[in-house]
């Protein structure tokens, strides 16, 4: 295949659907896209597009065409980086996904970042869901819990702790458990994954399991939605430290079983193991390694 001019035209307009969004991608007209993705598809032999006035939609032919493709250009672009990152500084946009909560423990180290490392641009995608790092075209994500993608290199940001905790006007109204049996005496807060539908397990027995007869009164798969309502007093929840931090310095929520030892939680950092670590991933992963949970 010696075009490759018509395999970037390609790519770019199968991730747009759009001759013109691809067109102002390469700085060239509409017309030009698809006067060139017409050649290729001359030479290949077959369309890669349905053409209407209205849209543009990937032939089966053509969503096949653009697996490849979409890794060849990625290829190209990380040899490119492999011959010039011995001399590069950090810089360009770093388009990094994470939990919607990750802002508490992300933003208050961001100012230190950006005063070392001010050519980086730093596009954050605060998400719930899980999502796919090379197909959403991100350079990272940032993840909590068990890995399980080996296609993804990975480096451990650190543990958090779970506290138990509810409001000081649900402690005054239903008062608060001595010991875990108790528990099943409360209302419970609990928080759905938005990804798998699966409530969230309190990891509070010996062997890490959840104790049995937990009563929800409320389920909610937004973190921030349930710190609110923990606060509102709906009753008692399990959530990571950081979330409440505040909240129980202010007194607006109190801690329940403080003596009971609770497993922590792990955050960490993954990336496409197939690609050249940049020099803007590489100092935002070895800053973040070593700024965020350094207390733990």
């Amino acid at each position: 295949m010696d075009n490759l001019n018509g395999i970037v035209a390609f790519v770019r307009t199968a991730e747009t659907l759009s001759f013109v969004a691809a067109g102002r991608k390469l700085g060239i007209s509409a017309s030009a896209v698809g006067k060139t993705i017409a050649k290729l598809e001359r030479g290949l032999g077959v369309r890669l597009f349905h053409r209407t006035t209205r849209r543009v939609t990937l032939t089966e032919e053509g969503q096949r065409f653009h697996e490849r493709c979409h890794w060849i250009l990625e290829e190209l672009r990380d040899a490119e980086a492999m011959l010039s990152k011995a001399t590069q500084m950090p810089r360009g946009r770093l388009r990094v996904s994470l939990p919607v909560i990750g802002y508490r423990f992300l933003l208050p180290v961001l100012p230190a970042f950006n005063l070392r490392y001010p050519d980086v641009e730093l596009d954050l995608d605060f998400n719930d869901r899980l999502v796919d790092v090379v197909d959403g075209g991100f350079d990272a994500v940032i993840r909590s819990g068990t890995l399980t993608d080996s296609s993804l290199a990975s480096r451990r940001l650190g543990p958090f702790r779970f506290v138990l905790c509810a409001s000081p006007g649900y402690a005054a109204r239903a008062g608060l458990p001595r010991t875990l049996a108790e528990l099943a005496r409360h209302g419970c807060v609990r928080y759905r994954f938005p990804t798998t539908g699966k409530l969230q397990s309190w990891t509070l027995t010996a062997d890490g399991g959840e104790p049995p007869g937990l009563r929800a009164v409320m389920t909610c798969n937004n973190m921030e939605a349930l710190r609110g309502a923990l606060i509102a007093g709906f009753g008692i929840g399990f959530v990571p430290d950081f979330l409440v931090r505040d909240a129980l310095e202010r007194g607006v929520l109190v801690t329940v079983l403080d003596d009971h030892p609770i497993a922590p939680g792990q955050f960490s950092i993954l990336w496409p193991s197939s690609r050249q670590l940049l020099p803007k991933l590489r100092v935002f992963v070895d800053f973040m390694c070593e700024h965020l949970f350094p207390a733990l």
